[in-house]
């Protein structure tokens, strides 16, 4: 692996279930009613105009546009026009997040369309043009083997090893996918047939997909362990589950094996979530998390080396994930008093 920075950040944002608002900033219509998503291309203001597909479906109707899903749709079916500004568009998404300090660029196109042709098309596709712009190895993200495959073979390994997102007791067929293209894992703690409870089944999980990773010839270097991260929202007691079971799996494994849970679930259905997010992933690398599935614009070696989690809300963010703010509410409270 790379000593690039000290945190290993898998960007979280090419998904096609990615949405904008359409009351946003990134998103504007003209006086003749057509709407295109606003962005910067090496700086300069660019737009990428909106299909009808998009503006007719009932997402754009709720004040929604699957921004990601857009720019590869016209990437692969617009104009000629269309098809420059949805590259541009990707290329823009890779020159941002490889800023903030992404290692891996994570890559979902598993809600591109209901057609498995169409998602077929749409990976190989972004694979490939995503590469023209990325100086670090892509992330294939799907539950979908035949889409996993497509993908990493597509995957230029010059620029590293791809990493397969992801694999579980429950999803063993992805297993054999990943080994034949040599790629790294993330490895869940989903069991057989259902989600863990606790620290102890997370890492039970964990300890018997290992084993069975060795055997299929990973090494500790090329898995990514997830021990599964839950929203406070639902239960305060989440956060410190997971932090344990990180603290708990570090000792296990000692240095060699990497971690990329989905920080951000943590702090959904919550207000501030950025700093909820920046304080649990410093406090997971606390204990001993090396890495995460992040926005690297909140995320980054930058942003947790200049956060105190010892006074202001940052500390408030802190006994939160703790679970020592029972329902959340000093949170909740805080976050109002500071909107009023």
């Amino acid at each position: 692996m790379s000593s690039k920075g000290f945190y290993i950040i898998v960007g979280e944002n090419i998904h096609c279930t990615r949405i904008r608002m359409t009351s946003g900033k990134f998103v504007e219509t003209d006086a003749s009613g057509e709407s295109f998503l606003v962005f910067k291309d090496k700086g300069v203001p660019a737009r990428l105009p909106i299909p009808e597909l998009f503006t007719s479906s009932d997402d754009w109707k709720n004040g929604k546009i699957r921004h990601v899903a857009a720019a590869i749709y016209q990437g692969m079916r617009g104009s000629a026009e269309e098809r420059a500004a949805g590259e541009s568009y990707l290329a823009a998404m890779v020159r941002e997040q490889e800023a903030a300090g992404a290692w891996f660029l994570d890559v979902n196109v598993d809600e591109y369309s209901l057609e498995p042709d169409d998602k077929l098309a749409a990976i190989e596709w972004a694979v490939e043009v995503l590469q023209r712009y990325a100086t670090v190895p892509l992330s294939i993200d799907s539950s979908d083997t035949r889409v996993l495959a497509a993908g990493l073979g597509r995957c230029d390994t010059s620029k590293g090893k791809p990493l397969v997102n992801s694999v579980s007791l429950e999803r063993t067929a992805m297993i054999p996918v990943a080994a034949r293209s040599g790629a790294c894992v993330i490895a869940g703690a989903t069991g057989e047939a259902r989600m863990p409870e606790g620290v102890e089944e997370r890492v039970e999980n964990l300890k018997a997909l290992v084993t069975r990773l060795a055997a299929e010839g990973f090494a500790l270097g090329d898995i990514f362990l997830d021990p599964l991260v839950m929203p406070v929202s639902v239960d305060t007691g989440n956060g410190t589950v997971l932090i344990e079971a990180v603290r708990r799996l570090r000792a296990e494994y000692g240095k060699e094996i990497h971690f990329a849970p989905g920080l951000s679930n943590v702090s959904f259905g919550l207000p501030k979530r950025p700093l909820v997010n920046q304080a649990f992933a410093k406090l997971c690398l606390e204990a001993g998390c090396d890495g995460g599935i992040v926005d690297p614009a909140q995320i980054n070696d930058r942003s947790l080396a200049a956060l105190d989690l010892s006074s202001g809300p940052a500390a408030l963010a802190r006994d939160l994930l703790l679970g020592k703010d029972e329902y959340g509410m000093a949170w909740i409270s805080a976050c109002r008093d500071a909107q009023g």
